[in-house]
């Protein structure tokens, strides 16, 4: 009797992940792949194509496109199919966000103790699965659990290339007050500059947005 493998769109912008994804997908006897693809801009197409039972989905691409606003766009275009999220940046928000959507499972690349395939098989069996947090992440001395949330939306906006100015204008708070979170920020990490802090936020992915 013949097995009927449950379908899997792969997108993510990486060689490297797609091709891990795919020998993992085809060297199991319950998944196949149905779409492999780099950008998750025209993802929902490929439902409209082909029938797709679970899709793996890198949340940060290289071509700016958001993977969770994809995700959203899928279920939209296909509410039954099932979504794992993943992603090697450890953005607590994402989480959250991906909840609201309804995206059943999300799975960290280098750190998530649970194997890709186990949470691809607790997720087809209509279980959905959650890290309970994310990895923690430095930004020089500190973790990222020292910042409150205002100190990292002060440092997202700066991270982006915006002025002081403009990043008070853009949380609608004073000038001044975004100079005391970045007074406040450089005195936690003991980095010595503006200009450093937002790079380091930036590599850590503390800087990145939903």
């Amino acid at each position: 009797m013949e097995i009927t493998k449950t379908r899997v769109m792969i997108v993510d912008d990486q060689a490297i992940s797609r091709h891990f994804f795919e020998l993992t997908v085809n060297g199991s006897d319950r998944y196949e792949t149905v779409f492999s693809i780099s950008s998750a801009f025209a993802a929902d197409l490929c439902l409209l194509k082909k029938k797709v039972d679970l899709v793996l989905l890198d949340i940060m691409m290289n071509d700016g496109f958001n993977g969770l606003d994809a995700a959203q766009k899928l279920k939209q275009t296909d509410p039954g199919v099932k979504i794992i999220a993943v992603t090697s940046m450890p953005e607590y928000s994402w989480i959250r966000r991906a909840k609201e959507i309804g995206i059943e499972s999300f799975w960290y690349k280098e750190t998530d103790e649970v194997s890709i395939l186990e949470v691809m098989d607790r997720t087809v069996a209509g279980e959905s699965v959650y890290p309970t947090l994310a990895p923690s992440v430095r930004l020089g001395n500190a973790c990222r659990e020292d910042f409150t949330e205002r100190e990292l939306e002060v440092l997202r906006e700066l991270s982006t290339g915006k002025t002081n100015l403009e990043a008070a204008q853009a949380l609608g708070i004073s000038e001044y007050t975004v100079k005391t979170h970045v007074r406040q920020l450089l005195q936690k990490t003991g980095l010595n500059s503006r200009t450093e802090l937002c790079i380091q936020a930036r590599v850590s992915g503390l800087a990145l947005k939903t």
